[in-house]
């Protein structure tokens, strides 16, 4: 029950001064990008520190950095499908999947596999 007070309470913490921010800056078009994913991140790893320690975090926020360039890469092949080759909705969400999987494991791969 402790667990899930202190992700209420972190994840709404977070979560507002992240819309505050998104408030505040220009364009508004970056509102978007201060929504509730990097919240609930930060949130994550407050509470994995609290239960498992520094060490754990590092992994833990080496993962998600990872995890961010593969999703880099997946809006990035998605985008062209969309706008250059003239793909469907659906192809090109297949097909970027297929970069993202790539991305992810082989990011892995390269930088966590020993850890």
């Amino acid at each position: 029950m402790e667990q899930y007070l202190i992700r209420f309470f972190a994840g709404g913490l977070m979560v507002s001064a992240f819309a505050a921010v998104g408030d505040v800056v220009r364009p508004k078009s970056f509102d978007g990008l201060f929504g509730a994913a990097p919240s609930i991140a930060i949130a994550t790893l407050l509470i994995a520190l609290l239960k498992q320690g520094p060490s754990y975090i590092a992994i833990e926020g080496r993962s998600m950095i990872l995890g961010g360039a593969a999703l880099a890469a997946y809006s990035l092949v998605s985008c062209q499908l969309l706008k250059r080759r003239q793909f469907s909705g659906l192809i090109s969400t297949l097909l970027s999947t297929v970069v993202w999987f790539a991305s992810a494991f082989g990011l892995y791969w390269l930088f966590l596999k020993e850890t």
